[in-house]
């Protein structure tokens, strides 16, 4: 029997997600043959982590789903036992790049990849809190029926499992890496509210995270296609294609990993910047690594947090540091899809060592586009006035260690990376109920 890892990565009270993945996992459970570890890595504060324990104290699952919900105290003492084993240079740096303080999304997913290592199993399905699933005559429509019939499997195998199949001949030998789909609902970044208060602003600064030589007609061309998901559509009949995935066609809080891919390489630990978990989507991508690529899309909405004027200007400042690190990883990208094939070692594992160049690499670029960046923010934020006036006088009181903290986040990445492996072998190693025990 296969063992998966269903994960929540959560910082918030979200004990009805929480409740809904318990049924995803019961689904997996009973109509798969595999056994089921449904993972709640929580940030949240001390009401919430009570109200989460109490959800899964309460619900039955079945036989073959196993519930672990640890707190942050429990996730360091496993990553301290990790680190110390694997021997690598700067722990200390690497269990802050693993748990630090402030909010990042790549190292609560890094998290739940060492532990679904060290629990034995081959994938990691993850979901987000603030999502919920579509519903198809009442019942919910759960993306991990796609991902289970076809991730880890040969891609001329998994063709059998999909509704169409649009890959190349040439790579059909080679393992399903990633198996996901998108959301629909609200934008995946908020900032609708600048798109009704003027477009040609909203274009200045969505555009802001193409490479900056781009013409501006194939910038408006991404603004267009940015953070939508896929739109409003309900769900009313399966679709799966079998292909390599584009990214802008997946998103976080619907996919599925296989664990030939996160075990090699990690995502960017980045802190307050949004998008630093979509790196395998590229890099699977430009590998020429398969997908499969579905129509089960979660519903996205916003927490009442973002609301606020703190959790607003909290946002901005992710969505800021976002802008600032494409300049790094476009050029990560460039070089990945030059690079093609050859990522790729005779097993069809990614080169984690080519990942480090690149990253390497990207860090002797020119800040000059990053200092644009920022004087676009600066014109269009104080243009539109109000509380993004406010967050205009943040970012000309903090640009110059915004564009160091840029640079230094991919240091962080390529040293993270060439660690992972050790912390990887380090993690299989564990005794993981004892270590959180």
């Amino acid at each position: 029997m296969r063992r998966i890892c269903l994960t929540l990565p959560t910082n918030r009270a979200c004990a009805d997600t929480i409740s809904a993945m318990g049924d995803e996992a019961d689904y997996a459970a009973k109509n798969f043959d595999v056994e089921v570890h449904l993972l709640i890595l929580d940030s949240s504060d001390e009401d919430a982590f009570a109200e989460h324990a109490r959800t899964v104290d309460e619900e039955q699952r079945a036989p073959n789903v196993i519930v672990h919900h640890l707190g942050e105290a429990q996730q360091r003492d496993f990553l301290r036992q990790v680190i110390h084993r694997a021997g690598v240079a700067k722990p200390d740096l690497l269990l802050d790049l693993m748990l630090p303080a402030d909010v990042s999304y790549g190292a609560c997913t890094n998290r739940a990849f060492l532990i679904a290592s060290a629990l034995g199993c081959r994938s990691v399905h993850r979901r987000d809190s603030d999502s919920s699933y579509q519903l198809l005559n009442g019942d919910p429509v759960f993306p991990i029926h796609h991902e289970l019939m076809s991730l880890g499997k040969r891609a001329a195998d998994a063709a059998n499992a999909v509704s169409r199949t649009e890959l190349d001949p040439e790579h059909a030998h080679r393992p399903v890496a990633l198996v996901g789909s998108s959301f629909v609902g609200e934008l995946s970044v908020d900032i609708g509210e600048v798109q009704r208060l003027d477009r040609e602003i909203y274009y200045d600064i969505v555009g802001l995270w193409a490479p900056g030589q781009w013409p501006d007609e194939k910038k408006r061309q991404l603004v267009d296609e940015s953070f939508r998901g896929a739109g409003t559509d309900t769900f009313v009949e399966d679709h799966s294609l079998l292909t390599t995935v584009d990214p802008m066609r997946v998103d976080m809080c619907n996919i599925s990993f296989h664990h030939e891919v996160y075990e090699l390489v990690p995502l960017p630990p980045a802190t307050d910047t949004i998008g630093s978990d979509y790196f395998l989507m590229h890099l699977i991508h430009d590998a020429k690594l398969p997908g499969v690529l579905h129509n089960r899309n979660i519903v996205n909405f916003y927490t009442a947090e973002r609301r606020t004027d703190p959790g607003f200007l909290a946002y901005q400042l992710r969505l800021t540091k976002f802008f600032l690190s494409m300049l790094y990883f476009n050029f990560i990208y460039d070089r990945m899809a030059t690079a093609g094939d050859s990522l790729l070692d005779d097993r069809h594992r990614v080169r984690a060592s080519a990942i480090v160049e690149f990253a390497r690499e990207s860090t002797r670029l020119d800040r000059g586009e990053n200092v644009h960046r920022l004087d676009v923010l600066d014109r269009s934020y104080r243009k539109l006035g109000g509380r993004y006036a406010e967050f205009a006088g943040v970012l000309a009181s903090r640009g110059r260690r915004l564009l160091q903290e840029a640079q230094e986040d991919i240091e962080d990445f390529a040293l993270l990376t060439e660690a992972w492996e050790p912390l990887m072998r380090a993690s299989r190693t564990m005794d993981v109920h004892r270590s959180w025990r």
